[in-house]
């Protein structure tokens, strides 16, 4: 494989459409391609500006923290134009997890609305970032004569987004112009996100496809409807509202939105539907496709450090339900076996992705960084570093993906690994669960048990326990049934909305 080039800086990506279609579509604004542009000059002006009177280096790191609004969104292009690297963090974070991730990228400046800057106490800041006011800025900007298209080296740092810290302190990966170019470029590619495109940008700016759901849709000229929503039922709303063709949720949001209720002027414009953040499984995907049967379903698999990997054809998503496909273009995908050789059709093994998506590693953490971007397999047409994901999967003689579990989720029973995975699958297909999470608590008798976290489906009477293990006892051999089921009102979510495992966990440890 020929590593392809970067052939501009990101913050070119504001240049991409044409005055045709608007580029970003807020609640009180809307803007056209030239004013995207504009507003990315005048944000990057300003921040040159600011840094000039404080004495920041070149690469210096500038955070957002708020809504979706204009400069969250257009600060990715005007950081990168000014030089400095964004570092976004998500809204739904606490005191302790934004004064970690300031602290961790030594930001010099933190903007944000008014309600959550007066939430920071005083040690919260690092002793040389200050904190503005989101509508201070915008103000200021707006005075500023725009600073023109960046010459960057596509091999500079532009971003840090920070994990959601499931397994720990959250970590800053190091993605740089070229990473978040060309992952953009093959979005565009194999979503074929056209022009007249409306993308409704649900999920946050700080997670990795929160990010693309903007670039992918500028770098295609298409149109951008970034939203902030409380209740599922406000982003079926606004499908109806603002008739819009692309739809991306985690497997938790897609549950909600099924159970809301789809007039047809919200289902009948969606032309494709694309899922991130964990496995959707069969029966998720079944009901997706009968509640939107004329939209195409992109089943994904991506990681922060890598942005995105897999993706299957929607034209294969009814006769392989389970699986996220192949390698997106740019991509190579190897799945190594424990002996470190390719594993063999049908064997599991650890997805190891290569190419220029590839991040910088994680900031300031040589050791983890060490752990996890490694010299490619010798076999690996890209060769170079590779992300080792820690996630085990298996390959069809298609060469189609499936995902088995992670590597360090896995559930041992009697010497047995089972994968979480496979239990909730066989959990949903009863029709009694509307969504659930498998894990492994320590049993002395059978090294560990399988405990299920469960919310019952919508018109279920109670706690179904008794008919749940019915079913799934037809279905799961006895090593794999589960030896208690917790049911809950509602199952946490963690900052991007994917399913709190790590809480989870402790929470049934902590109880036994």
């Amino acid at each position: 494989m020929t590593r392809p080039a970067c052939p501009e800086p990101l913050d070119h990506l504001s240049r991409r459409g044409t005055a045709d279609a608007p580029a970003l579509v807020l609640k009180d604004r809307a803007l056209d391609y030239a004013a995207l542009e504009l507003w990315t000059g005048r944000l990057a002006a300003w921040l040159a500006d600011r840094a000039r009177s404080e004495g920041w280096e070149s690469g210096a790191r500038v955070a957002s923290w708020a809504g979706k609004g204009l400069l969250t969104c257009v600060m990715p292009l005007a950081a990168a134009r000014a030089g400095f690297v964004h570092v976004p963090v998500n809204p739904v974070l606490k005191r302790a997890q934004v004064r970690h991730i300031l602290s961790d990228c030594g930001a010099r400046l933190l903007i944000g609305n008014s309600g959550r800057l007066d939430a920071l106490h005083g040690g919260d800041l690092p002793m040389d970032c200050a904190a503005l006011d989101e509508k201070i800025v915008t103000e200021q900007a707006e005075r500023c004569r725009p600073l023109g298209p960046s010459a960057a080296d596509p091999d500079a740092l532009a971003a840090i987004l920070y994990t959601s810290g499931s397994t720990g302190k959250p970590k800053g990966v190091m993605l740089s112009h070229a990473n978040m170019w060309l992952g953009a470029e093959s979005v565009a590619e194999y979503l074929a996100i056209a022009p007249d495109d409306r993308v409704l940008a649900v999920l946050p700016l700080a997670f990795d496809y929160g990010q693309s759901q903007l670039l992918s849709t500028w770098f295609a000229g298409a149109s951008a409807y970034p939203i902030d929503y409380l209740l599922p039922r406000e982003v079926v709303k606004a499908v109806g509202a603002r008739q819009i063709t692309t739809l991306a949720a985690v497997p938790p949001l897609w549950v909600q939105l099924l159970e809301q209720d789809w007039p047809e002027a919200a289902v009948a414009p969606l032309r494709r539907l694309t899922n991130t953040g964990g496995a959707l499984g069969e029966t998720l995907v079944r009901r997706l496709r009968d509640r939107f049967p004329d939209a195409r379903l992109f089943a994904m698999y991506g990681l922060t450090e890598a942005f995105r990997s897999a993706c299957l054809d929607p034209d294969l998503i009814d006769s392989r339900p389970a699986s996220f496909g192949k390698a997106v273009p740019h991509v190579e995908i190897m799945v190594v076996n424990d002996q470190g050789q390719p594993a063999a059709p049908g064997e599991e093994g650890e997805l190891v992705h290569a190419g220029p998506f590839v991040a910088q590693g994680y900031w300031q953490d040589p050791q983890r960084t060490r752990e996890r971007f490694r010299p490619a397999p010798r076999w690996s047409e890209y060769g170079g570093t590779a992300v080792w994901s820690g996630d085990w999967v298996r390959r069809d003689a298609e060469g189609l993906l499936y995902f088995v579990g992670r590597r360090d989720a896995m559930i041992k029973v009697l010497g047995q690994r089972i994968s979480p995975q496979e239990i909730e699958d066989a959990a949903l297909a009863t029709g009694l669960v509307a969504e659930c999470a498998a894990l492994g608590l320590p049993d002395e008798a059978l090294g560990q048990a399988v405990h299920l976290v469960a919310r019952a489906a919508p018109g279920t009477d109670g706690e179904p326990t008794d008919e749940l293990l019915t079913a799934l006892r037809r279905d799961l051999p006895a090593y794999m049934l589960p030896q208690e089921v917790h049911w809950r009102a509602e199952l946490p979510r963690g900052a991007t909305g994917k399913l709190d495992r790590a809480g989870l966990q402790r929470e049934l440890e902590e109880a036994q």
